[in-house]
Parts: structure tokens; sequence; C-alpha cells
């Protein structure tokens, strides 16, 4: 597999977990709201997503990185 493809994929993996846990922090608001969940558990759940979101933002900058090294050693 080239490094283009790989890149490709990861990014492609990056996309997926952002529109994930974007989803995810939808259905737990309107979960939350439509159960009459406690600000503590809400809270909760948005704590999981800021990490989801995170952990993608630290995704994008490893992507970044190993495009700046390849660009670097050609």
């Amino acid at each position: 597999m080239s490094r283009e493809t790989e890149y490709k994929a990861q990014g492609r993996l990056t996309a997926l977990v952002v529109a994930g846990v974007g989803l995810f922090w939808i259905a737990a608001t309107a979960l939350g709201e439509a159960l009459d969940w406690t600000q503590r558990t809400r809270a909760f759940f948005d704590l999981a997503a800021l990490a989801g979101f995170l952990l993608a933002f630290w995704m994008i900058y490893q992507l970044w990185r190993s495009r700046q090294k390849d660009k670097d050693e050609r």
C-alpha cells in the first residue's frame, strides 16, 4: 500500500471519528433532555464527547506531521 493510500485511509478514519462523536453528542444531549437526566450525567456525556473530539484532533495532528515528514524526505 502506498503512503498516499495510507494517508487517505487515516483521513477517512479521522472523519468517521469526528462524525461519530458528533452524532453521539447530539444523541446524548437529546436523550438527556427526553429522559430528564441529572446535570451530572449530562456533564459526563459532554466530557466523553470532548475526549472524543480531542482524540480526533490528535489524529489530525499525527496525520499532518506524517505528511510533513514525508514531504521533507523527498
